[in-house]
């Protein structure tokens, strides 16, 4: 069988910035109490025109190019979001028509903060089983749109930005690139961390009750979230090294879902990593939920802190709650 390997990666972040301060304006809260608590300092918020499908097509043809590929060379489009344009159809059909292109496969993944790496590990398996070539995946949000920017709201809200980034897999002689992926659920805790209303639970799945009430919000038992995720996500980044006979010394970046800043230093510490074995980028963008770890991966590369032949682990925990990760051989 062969491998599948990240050929290129890209990123799209909306133009407009909002800082800590501005949150301010809208709600009880301080620079100070979102710093101490989550470590963002700003985040970008999409203009009104600009659409879910517009930033992950941008992205996307970023990564394409830096592929070395064309937009003619995609086999499947996979996008993960929380955030769709529509409530049906997905994004990806969206994307594959904006991009122009043919009449290609198109899914949508829903597993949130672990969607880019549940997406990944569906791209990893139909290129290392020699379905498709060249697989676009994208994790892409615009949270913006559907956050309480009121006092009631803060918890949330202060979290929570807009963005985009992208990968494409190909193939990859066996052993190198993407070495294997893991994907673990616990769905008792679903409640924790959601959106649950409007939905087809109810009947009507909408009411005036429910958007007079504020019950359209998400809502998250922040203390529940942190404490089960620096849990997971040490163990689901040992579970992948194990699986491939390698040990936490022999990492040379772990690009973590961007949570929270005490969650990212939590991990840093359980693993016995130095800081800049950890990357963080949450202090400028939020917590972009399927979007982070693919900016995150991109900015690395960018950066010169992700280089051929290095190891790198992708880890991600979110609602669901799930959790995942992914080894791969640069």
């Amino acid at each position: 069988m062969r491998g599948a390997r990240i050929m290129g990666t890209g990123r799209e972040l909306p133009s407009r910035v909002v800082t800590n301060d501005d949150l301010t304006k809208l709600m009880d809260t301080s620079d100070e109490w979102i710093v101490q608590r989550t470590g963002i300092r700003e985040r970008r918020y999409a203009d009104p025109e600009v659409a879910n499908c517009h930033l992950g097509t941008a992205a996307a043809r970023k990564a394409i190019e830096k592929a070395g590929l064309s937009v003619g060379d995609i086999d499947l489009v996979i996008f993960a979001t929380l955030s769709p344009d529509m409530y049906f159809p997905g994004v990806g059909v969206l994307v594959q028509e904006m991009l122009g292109l043919r009449n290609v496969g198109a899914l949508d993944v829903r597993d949130q903060c672990s969607g880019f790496v549940y997406a990944l590990s569906v791209a990893e398996a139909y290129v290392k089983g020699g379905f498709h070539d060249h697989v676009l995946v994208i994790g892409s949000e615009i949270h913006s749109r559907g956050l309480n920017f009121s006092t009631p709201g803060r918890d949330v809200t202060v979290i929570f930005g807009d963005g985009s980034g992208a990968a494409v897999v190909g193939p990859a002689e066996p052993g190198k690139g993407i070495l294997s992926t893991h994907l673990h659920s616990e769905g008792k805790y679903a409640k924790e961390l959601c959106a649950a209303e409007p939905g087809f639970l109810q009947n009507p799945w909408l009411t005036h009750e429910m958007i007079d009430e504020g019950r359209i919000y998400p809502k998250m038992n922040g203390k529940y979230v942190f404490a089960h995720a620096v849990r997971r996500f040490p163990e689901v980044i040992r579970e992948a090294l194990a699986k491939n006979g390698y040990a936490t010394s022999d990492v040379g970046m772990v690009i973590p879902h961007q949570a929270n800043e005490r969650i990212t230093q939590a991990v840093r510490e359980a693993l016995e990593l130095p800081t800049e074995k950890v990357f963080s980028n949450i202090e400028r963008y939020g917590n972009t939920t399927a979007a982070s770890i693919p900016i995150a991966l991109d900015e690395c590369v960018e950066q010169g802190r992700v280089k051929d032949g290095d190891l790198v682990c992708l880890a991600a925990f979110g609602a669901g709650f799930t959790w995942a990760s992914a080894l791969i051989r640069w």
